[in-house]
């Protein structure tokens, strides 16, 4: 086994890794326009993303533990980049991999960066939206007969926007 096919299938992942990062930007831009639609489009086309990701990472998985299983290399634990990178033999093997893992690492990092974003952003528009409700919904005030709000605990229940008259 050669470690170029690991090479190809880290470079396979790193691609799928971009294309999810298109994504969340693209995602970026609809959450602030508030598009629904898209948003919905966007999330169906990110879970088939992350699907891949997971068969690809299975896939280097397997690779990886034959690889270094057929060099005589024991490992505990499911065996890492940097674990193919001490077995590699030669030094341009060596610099390939480590190439190929900086890039997947700096695109994982962007990628974790702009769902924060996102989430960040999801949570402002949803507390927007209750703050919105929170403004139409009616306020239930005990009035006395004299006409003045009396002071003290509303004991009433508060009323959701459906039990609001138009």
């Amino acid at each position: 086994m050669s470690v170029q096919t690991i090479i190809d299938t880290l470079e396979k992942l790193e691609k799928v890794h971009r294309s999810l990062l298109e994504l969340a930007l693209r995602k970026t831009e609809v959450i602030k326009k508030g598009d629904m639609v898209e948003l919905d489009q966007i999330l169906k086309n990110e879970q088939s993303h992350v699907a891949a990701i997971e068969t690809i990472e299975k896939q280097r998985q397997v690779l990886v533990t034959d690889y270094l299983k057929s060099k005589g290399i024991d490992f505990s634990d499911i065996p890492t980049v940097a674990d193919l990178i001490e077995a590699a033999h030669t030094e341009n093997e060596r610099e390939l991999l480590q190439q190929v893992r900086e890039r997947l690492v700096q695109v994982v990092g962007e990628l974790k960066s702009q769902n924060d974003l996102n989430q960040k952003l999801v949570y402002q528009s949803l507390q927007f939206v209750n703050m919105s409700l929170e403004m139409i919904r009616p306020q239930n005030e005990q009035i006395n007969y004299s006409g003045n709000q009396v002071k003290g605990q509303n004991s009433a229940p508060k009323r959701s926007i459906f039990d609001s008259q138009a």
